[in-house]
């Protein structure tokens, strides 16, 4: 009779060093439960070392951030911004909330990410910005997005919610645009429950992106001295975290190159696992192309139709392993109909959507985690080939 307990969860929150004393400290020793307090300046510091950028600002959410780059690029109403269809909802709605139009264009075979080719065609005179997403900490291929944004005068906004630590070229993703956005979410590989980060790369913008995420008063000006009391100035929201998120999130990152190498190690023995059955062409695994650096943010596999993904993950489930999907295609949403269009046909996407399956990746898993899980595969396409 099957076993239909999990042991094996998709994901699975964790603590990496001093998490729960970083966040009594806050509380007791630092009295700053608020935003903005001595942790999130730590974290703040921490990413602009490690990451490279102008200046990084931390937010509650990468939705945050991402709204925060829209009202940074200046969208209004009619302006196209150029995605890919095969993201989270967030990719889209920061900018629908400002008026903009979601042009989704198809995504790479191999890598999901934007197909770089496809973009040029979609560019029109309303196009304001392009949003290349890393999907699963994958470096789309920025040089020649960021060429392309230099010829015809457009903004770069990259959702590196994925891509903390994953590299192009030797540059950390979310820091080659002109802003960059990134999630701390409890199924990211650094989390604190909810969070994210805007990274701004251009120090143009650093002033009014502290403005915005005070509720578009001049408040940080006011802490640093500058002027003698703050003022509602421009447009804005609550955008900061506690310090009690910021508290347990300077812990992860003290932790982080541990916890990428943890990843990574994971993410390799799937790999080696199951490229017998990808040679046999029963299944596609990741691609991560020579220039790029992973984080092993998360493992999929792409089955060859929608009813085999469905029957995997039912079997899978039988053994106790909880394997998921991802996106539904934005283009293809009631929301993305309305507020959004799309630019060519996006068979690639549409065929990824109905055949990807994540398999679980967490910093917890033992290596006999992750046998386990390939052997039930193996185990699959044996009995249903």
């Amino acid at each position: 009779m099957a076993n239909n307990k999990i042991k094996i969860p998709f994901n699975k929150p964790f603590i990496a060093g001093k998490e729960l004393f970083y966040i009594a400290q806050a509380v007791i020793e630092n009295n700053h439960t608020a935003g903005d307090g001595p942790f999130t300046k730590k974290c703040q510091a921490w990413l602009e070392d490690r990451l490279g950028c102008r200046k990084v600002l931390l937010t509650n959410s990468c939705t945050a951030a991402l709204e925060m780059a829209a009202i940074l690029a200046d969208i209004q109403p009619c302006d196209e911004i150029i995605m890919p269809s095969y993201t989270f909802v967030s990719t889209a709605n920061a900018f629908v909330l400002r008026g903009g139009v979601p042009v989704f264009v198809d995504i790479r075979p191999d890598t999901l990410n934007i197909n770089e080719n496809l973009i040029e065609a979609a560019i029109t005179p309303r196009t304001k910005a392009i949003l290349p997403v890393h999907y699963a900490g994958v470096s789309c291929e920025m040089d020649t997005i960021m060429d392309m944004a230099r010829r015809y005068n457009l903004f770069v906004i990259e959702d590196a919610a994925q891509g903390i630590m994953s590299t192009y070229r030797g540059r950390q993703l979310g820091a080659i645009g002109h802003f960059g956005a990134c999630s701390f979410h409890e199924t990211k590989n650094i989390i604190s429950g909810e969070g994210g980060a805007l990274l701004i790369n251009d120090e143009k913008f650093v002033e009014r992106a502290e403005i915005i995420r005070e509720k578009g008063t001049n408040r940080s000006k006011f802490f640093r001295g500058q002027v003698d009391k703050y003022t509602w100035v421009d447009v804005g929201s609550s955008y900061l975290p506690s310090d009690i998120i910021a508290a347990f999130l300077y812990a992860q990152m003290e932790n982080a190159d541990q916890i990428i190498a943890k990843r990574n190690l994971i993410y390799d023995l799937y790999m080696k696992d199951l490229r017998p059955l990808a040679e046999k062409g029963c299944i596609q695994l990741p691609c991560i192309l020579d220039d790029c650096r992973s984080n092993g943010h998360l493992f999929y596999i792409v089955t060859r139709s929608l009813k085999e993904r469905t029957k995997l993950t039912e079997f899978l489930k039988e053994q106790g392993v909880l394997a998921v999907f991802h996106y539904v295609p934005l283009h293809s949403s009631p929301a993305g109909k309305h507020y959004g269009r799309s630019c060519g046909t996006l068979d690639v996407t549409e065929r990824v959507s109905d055949c990807l399956l994540r398999l679980p990746l967490y910093y917890e898993m033992t290596q006999d985690d992750v046998r386990f899980i390939t052997e039930n595969v193996k185990k699959f396409y044996k009995k249903f080939r």
